[in-house]
This record gives C-alpha cells, structure tokens and sequence, in this order.
C-alpha cells in the first residue's frame, strides 16, 4: 500500500480502492493479457509511444497506466518491476508527478486544453526519462480537440508518451484509433473480486464469511473498484464480522433463498405464491427492482444448467446448487428463456417507471403462466405420429404457444381429431 494510506494516521484515512490500488504488474487482478503484453514492450524495448485502454468502470485502467508509468520512469528502469521506493514511484503512485500529467477528458474537453498540451510536449521532461501524458475519458475530447491532437499524436517527441482511457471506445474517431496501440480490459470474475476483498478483509482484521463476499463481488458486476467501494460501505458501520444476513441487510438485496423460493413458485405455475413473497421481500425494506434483479442473475444459472454447458454459475452458492438442478430439471431449456426474456422486458421498462413494483408483479405473473414448451413439443410429437397432417400440427402449436394459459401437459394418446 502507498505511504500514509492506513486510517488514523496523521495523513488521514484513505479509502479502500485507493489503499489497495495495486502497485506491481503482479498484484493487477483478472487483466493478464494486458499485463504481459505490456511487460513484454519493456523487455524487448518496443515500448511504442500511444497507447488505449479500453474498458468498462473499476476494471484497472488507470492502477494499469501508473504502473506502466512507474516501469518507464523509475530510476531503475526501464523495468518490469519498478523499485516502488524512489521518488519518482512514489509520486507517480499518488497521481501527482510532474512528468506524468494526468488529465480528466471531461472537464478538459476543448481545443485550447490540447493547444497547451502540445506547447508543453516540446519541453523536455523535468526530472524523469519520459514525459507521460494520461488523458482518463479521452472519448469525452470534442472534435476540435482530436483533431488538433492527432499531429502530435502520430508523430510526438521521442520523450512522450500518451496513455488513453475510456469506458466508450465507440466514441473515438477511427483516426485516433489508428494510431494507438489498443488493449481491451475484461470485466473480473467474481472468484478473483472475492479472493481479493478476503485479502482486503485479512489486513483490515475484519472475519467474513465466504458467501457474504460474493454477494458483493455479485453486486458490483465486473468491477473491482465497485466491490472495493461496496467493501467500505460495510466496514464503514462496524468491525463485528461480515455475513450474509448483515451483508442483504446494509445493502437492501433480497436473500437467495428468497429469490429461490420466487422461482419455484414460478415454476410451479403458483402465481399468488409469487406475488406473495414478492410482496413479503418488498415489506422487508428490498426493493421490488432488487427482487427482479436478484432472480434474473440465478435464472442465468438455470439457464446454464438446463443447457448442460460446462461453464461455472456466477450468482448461487455452492449449497443452492441442488435446488438450481431441480428447477433445470423441471423447467425446459426453452421455458427458462422465456422466462429470462420476460424478466429482461420487465427490468428495461422499470427505467423512469412510477410503478415499479406493478411492472416487477406483472413480469412475475407472466412468467407463472409460460407453458412447458418441452411438453408442447412432445404433444405435437405425438399429434404428428397418429397421423395429423402439418396443418392440424400448425393449428395445434398456435394455440398452445399463442396463448399460454392452456394446460401444462396433455397424455400421449390424445386422440386425433377426425377429418
């Protein structure tokens, strides 16, 4: 961690992002492909002189830029592993060296802030071997202002070197683009937010359970800086320990056993059973939109375990996943879809909506009605093979599929209709 980053301190408190902002190319979590090409510019001297870092919020875009500016200008390098010790380092790690300017996209978005740029390019750096400009939010720079960056950007002084960050890269001119060497950053796996935030929790003295993290690397869906932040949300209110229960409460989420007894009502076809504990999660304080969230993340689950694709769950325990196979087993692939599709409808028309909970009711009630579409297959199936013409079958798939409210099943010797 930086110097005077510990809370108390006469330097003051600072928060979690920033004290555990790494500080090496070792400690950045879940960008190895960026990390090694980076790393393999420094070793083989083909460090090129403008490069793009592209990715969503909190992911390591700028943790990245600083330590790729430390590796250029620490009075060991260049190097692959800056000394983090030298003036130079340290200045850099807290974002206020004089050779790496780090410039916000947002509020210096004109023409006259790239002007003064390229007059301060020409001039060589103070005390570093480069000078380093990092522009955060570059697609925020107007047209005039890309327009007049792009000479200086095709061609700088061999002492500058531009590092870019944006969160729209479909904002950039193509220009621009061209001239830059790109670097898309993921979003994080929730098995590396977690392991992080139990390392974070080990130094802060704090016991945690296991479960109670991953609601927070769930909730913070890909970035690390949101978990971090969520992390000091919670540590904020007391050092007694992280729970689940603690950790649904300070942060308004609906249980996941909850949520797993919504979906099986909806499997079950009980509308009112839904609508029931809906309401009793919305009388708990959670917001009728947590609940539609919460069940769309397992429902991915279901989704995954119904297609039988050997890919991880993201949101359910490990002891919720006998219930997740049950409710793939009982539900079809198809069905799950539907299900997920509805939802999603549901969720984008909450946005600006005065009433939320009547759309999350009607979202639910829908999806308690879908037919098994397994079973209508097989019904048509059965119609088919005791010698109904396609057009009785396209008749018959109508009217299951279009109104969804006819009966679950139908035994496989329904008689056929007469000609």
């Amino acid at each position: 961690a930086p110097p005077g980053s510990r809370g108390g301190e006469s330097t003051g408190y600072t928060v979690v992002a920033r004290r555990y902002r790494p500080q090496r190319f070792e400690e950045v979590v879940g960008q190895d492909h960026v990390v090694q090409s980076l790393r393999n510019a420094i070793r083989l001297n083909r460090v090129t002189h403008a490069y793009l870092f592209c990715g969503t919020r909190g992911v390591g875009k700028t943790s990245i830029a600083r330590i790729f500016a430390k590796c250029l200008n620490c009075e060991q390098g260049p190097t692959e592993t800056p000394c983090n010790v030298c003036d130079i380092c340290q200045a850099i790690a807290l974002g206020q060296d004089v050779d790496v300017i780090e410039i916000d996209g947002a509020s210096n978005n004109g023409v006259e802030a790239v002007r003064e740029l390229r007059q301060n390019a020409s001039l060589r750096p103070s005390r570093a071997r480069y000078k380093i400009y990092y522009i955060d939010e570059v697609h925020m720079l107007s047209t005039g202002a890309f327009n007049a960056l792009l000479k200086t950007l095709e061609e700088p002084p061999q002492h500058v070197k531009f590092f870019f960050a944006t969160t729209e890269v479909s904002k950039i001119p193509i220009t621009v683009l061209s001239r830059c060497q790109r670097y898309d950053f993921a979003p994080i796996g929730p098995d590396r937010i977690v392991r992080s935030l139990t390392t974070i929790c080990e130094r802060e003295g704090v016991p945690t359970e296991p479960e109670a993290l991953q609601i927070v690397a769930r909730r913070a869906a890909g970035s690390m800086r949101d978990a971090q932040s969520l992390l000091e949300q919670l540590l904020a209110v007391g050092s007694a320990g992280l729970t689940t229960e603690r950790v649904h409460a300070l942060l308004g989420t609906a249980q996941d056993d909850q949520v797993l007894e919504l979906i099986e009502a909806l499997a079950g076809r009980d509308a009112g059973g839904a609508l029931r504990l809906l309401d009793l999660a919305v009388n708990q304080g959670i917001q009728a939109s947590e609940v539609l969230h919460a069940a769309l993340e397992l429902l991915r689950d279901v989704m995954v375990l119904a297609a039988g694709a050997d890919v991880p769950v993201l949101a359910a325990a490990p002891r919720h996943l006998p219930r997740l196979r049950e409710l793939a087993n009982q539900w079809s692939l198809d069905t799950v879809l539907a299900a997920i599709q509805i939802l999603s409808e549901a969720r984008a028309r909450l946005r600006g909506s005065a009433h939320g909970r009547l759309i999350v009711e009607l979202g639910l009630a829908r999806v308690a009605r879908l037919e098994n579409f397994s079973e209508i297959s097989e019904l048509l199936a059965n119609l088919a093979s005791a010698g109904a013409g396609p057009g009785m079958g396209t008749a018959q798939a109508g009217t299951s599929v279009g109104s969804r409210t006819g009966p679950a099943t139908a035994p496989a010797g329904s008689p056929t209709p007469s000609a």
